[in-house]
């Protein structure tokens, strides 16, 4: 069984077992959330699509850390124009495990 769910403005394909890191959450390690924005639920041949949430639907999952991504660099250059700007960023995250598909 999968689900497709919505967080952090963006929707994620999760299955059973799965772990994934998601936009920040406001929550301790080792507790238990619930997704309660669940877009589409399948399992085989069986599909049910929501417009656009489904009811009584949701996806619990426990938070296993709390970290920040890996450095990108952003990079602006103008040739012939003595600009040159260099910055970088790392995004904070959330890594959760699911644990329960409700359907």
């Amino acid at each position: 069984m999968y689900a497709v769910i919505k967080t952090g403005g963006k929707q994620y394909r999760v299955a059973n077992g799965e772990t994934l890191k998601i936009e920040t959450l406001v929550a301790d390690v080792g507790s238990t959330v619930a997704f309660e924005e669940v877009l589409m639920v399948g399992e085989g041949d069986a599909i049910k699509v929501g417009a656009p949430m489904l009811a009584d639907s949701s996806v619990k999952a426990e938070v296993l850390s709390h970290g920040r991504g890996d450095k990108i660099r952003i990079v602006k250059h103008r040739r012939r124009k003595h600009y040159h700007k260099e910055q970088g960023h790392r995004q904070n995250f959330t890594e959760v495990k699911i644990t329960e598909i409700v359907a």
